[in-house]
């Protein structure tokens, strides 16, 4: 299974939870800052990706973090859970889908825009228009920069990519030469 769909699934679960709870913000920034201490730590992160260190003595090392902490208890439910079947240390990658799960259920999207230059204002207004005609939802874009595209723009929504950069125009071209 892929670490995508594992963290989808992991995602999902929490944001059922913290929507009934109403602690979609508390839960969110605790997980990120745990995301931030296990990534700040090789140790940490080295010792609950082992597969050689007992269980027993990685779930000992959680509690006393969380002792310190004291995290919310669904966080901390969480990150047992996450512990308990081997998922820990794809916490960042979870944290990343956890909220864009909850900025879909709440009617937003995020969608990530490259361009080979700086767009101008109306160029920026126009695109996330389209891009609310097509979601039917509330779009937050962030821009890139990436010369390598040479023009054009390349979106990213979630999952689906709209690539319309003169780059893959030119290989779309070549490989319609080449195959005739």
């Amino acid at each position: 299974m892929s670490s995508e769909t594992v963290a989808r699934r992991y995602a999902g679960a929490l944001a059922d939870v913290v929507l009934k709870t109403g602690e979609t913000d508390t839960v969110k920034n605790e997980l990120k800052t745990w995301e931030e201490l296990i990534g700040a730590s090789a140790e940490l992160e080295a010792a609950f990706g082992n597969p050689s260190i007992a269980q027993l003595n990685k779930e000992n090392v959680l509690n006393g973090l969380l002792a310190k902490t004291k995290p919310m208890p669904t966080t901390a439910n969480f990150l047992r859970v996450l512990l308990r079947n081997g998922r820990l240390t794809d916490l960042a990658e979870i944290n990343k889908r956890f909220a864009s799960v909850l900025e879909e259920r709440s009617g937003n999207v995020a969608a990530q825009v490259t361009s080979a230059r700086e767009l101008s204002d109306v160029q920026k207004t126009e695109l996330k228009n389209n891009l609310e005609k097509l979601t039917g939802k509330a779009v937050s874009l962030n821009f890139d920069i990436d010369k390598e595209i040479i023009g054009g723009v390349v979106t990213r929504v979630g999952s689906t990519v709209y690539d319309s950069s003169v780059k893959t125009q030119l290989e779309n071209l070549r490989e319609q030469l080449i195959n005739g």
